[in-house]
């Protein structure tokens, strides 16, 4: 065997020169090469945004004024609801609120001698609450309703002076004038036909009450004066009021701004 032939050192293959490789290939290559360049550049320019938007940042941080923070960044505590006994209005007066009075047009009768009145809305559906109750074997009929301010004026200085009352003492069962629920035209006082029982706590132990109490809110009508209410006046089982619309509602519960659950 000749040694020559295997020990013959292979031939050393020139580097092919880009002129040698075929056009396709030619440009293929460029191609890439173009691509990786323009990658780099990217992702450079990336890194480089990065590292200004940090400078950029610590920058504002460290040079703010003192006090001023973004409004975004700071979260603002939610105040504690109060717990005073008694709501804060400005239209207070010994616990009662000033209320607007109806006008005389607004105003439909509710009793059989068409004195005592509501308004249309609330007169409606008192009448259909009434007989309601009535189909259910109870009486309910209105002791009072729409009251003027100039009646109140009565109601309030001229039976307080008769009773040697205080006006503290006097607003606990009857409000000053101008600052009663009466003056609106969707407040009523309802009894059970049965003169002993009339605007007094009694009236709580009728039927009449006790059906009240289930059906009412149906109607619209929600007790005024619960039992130890925040605003300090006596409890009237017998004082319903009308909340049945936009306007009706607005005018009792913007007026005490009461930041607890209304009275049941």
């Amino acid at each position: 065997m000749d040694k020559a032939r295997f020990s013959k050192k292979p031939k050393k293959v020139p580097a092919r020169s880009l002129d040698d490789i075929p056009e396709a290939l030619r440009d293929n290559r460029k191609v890439t090469q173009r691509r990786r360049s323009k990658s780099v550049t990217i992702v450079g320019g990336f890194i480089g945004l990065g590292v200004i938007g940090a400078f950029a940042l610590l920058w504002f941080l460290t040079n703010s004024p003192p006090g001023k923070v973004s409004q975004s960044s700071v979260t603002t505590p939610t105040a504690s609801p109060t717990t005073s006994d008694r709501p804060s209005n400005e239209n207070v007066l010994l616990g009662h609120f000033a209320y607007p009075e109806a006008s005389p047009k607004d105003l439909q009768p509710i009793s059989r001698d068409r004195q005592i009145k509501l308004r249309k809305a609330a007169a409606q559906q008192f009448r259909a609450m009434s007989a309601s109750a009535r189909a259910s074997g109870v009486t309910i009929v209105p002791i009072s309703g729409f009251r003027t301010v100039k009646d109140q004026q009565h109601l309030f200085f001229d039976v307080k002076a008769q009773r040697g009352q205080t006006a503290t003492k006097r607003a606990e069962v009857s409000a000053p004038p101008g600052y009663s629920e009466h003056h609106t035209g969707y407040a009523v006082d309802i009894g059970d036909g049965t003169p002993a029982t009339n605007l007094s706590t009694k009236f709580e132990t009728t039927r009449a009450y006790k059906w009240l109490s289930a059906n009412a809110a149906r109607y619209s009508f929600e007790l005024s004066f619960a039992k130890n209410n925040r605003q300090g006046v006596s409890y009237e089982p017998w004082h319903w009021r009308y909340v049945g619309n936009r306007d009706s509602l607005e005018t009792f519960y913007k007026a005490q701004n009461l930041k607890s659950r209304p009275n049941p």
